[in-house]
């Protein structure tokens, strides 16, 4: 199958399944989908980034690659004073993020982007855990344009494993940002904060 869930309009057939996990006291039910990135359950990765993630958020806040939705989900029942822009390449995983956003009774704004082509205006924080496997140019794309939209003390947050090109992306952070630092370690995982994003 050449499904992956960078694909825009995945081909396999649709299998909702439900999704479940905790953050900060909050108990959420979400639905994932085939075609979608982990289906069925939160990734370790999106799981150590949330819990890495500041004690209080406001502003904008922009979900890259949001997938079915939990983190943006999360972030806006916890702060509902925040703009949450949602965005994703894949329609269907858009799509859930919607009907998982509106069930949580979480208003956001919904695009689907290939990266940040459809994306307009600066945001106070960028959170993504970055499609890997659309390869090393895509993310490194994704890194680049994250600094040119964040705001003056702005904020990055993205988790990566550390086998599959920490270091190396830590590096050419470090070249885009004042501050680019590891703030976070478990189980293989990085999370990566870098600050001051949007200076050129």
């Amino acid at each position: 199958m050449n499904d992956h869930y960078y694909t825009e309009s995945p081909s396999s057939k649709s299998h909702p399944a439900e999704a479940r996990f905790d953050y900060r006291g909050r108990a959420f039910t979400l639905i994932s989908d085939a075609g979608v990135f982990s289906r069925g359950e939160l990734d370790s990765g999106t799981r150590i980034l949330l819990s890495a993630l500041p004690d209080r958020l406001q502003g904008r806040v922009l979900d890259l690659g949001c997938g079915w939705g939990p983190v943006g989900v999360a972030l806006g029942a916890l702060y509902p004073d925040c703009q949450i822009v949602f965005t994703d390449v894949n329609l269907r995983a858009l799509s859930l993020a919607e009907q998982n956003a509106k069930a949580s009774q979480v208003t956001g704004t919904f695009i689907q982007s290939d990266g940040f082509a459809g994306i307009d205006g600066m945001f106070d924080y960028i959170i993504t855990n970055p499609p890997i496997r659309a390869g090393k140019e895509t993310i490194y794309r994704m890194f680049a344009d994250s600094a040119a939209h964040l705001n003056p003390n702005g904020q990055l947050y993205l988790v990566i494993r550390k086998q599959q090109g920490a270091p190396s992306a830590l590096k050419y952070l470090s070249t885009l940002f004042v501050s680019a630092e590891v703030i976070e370690k478990s189980g293989g995982y990085w999370v990566i904060r870098c600050m001051n994003g949007g200076a050129t």
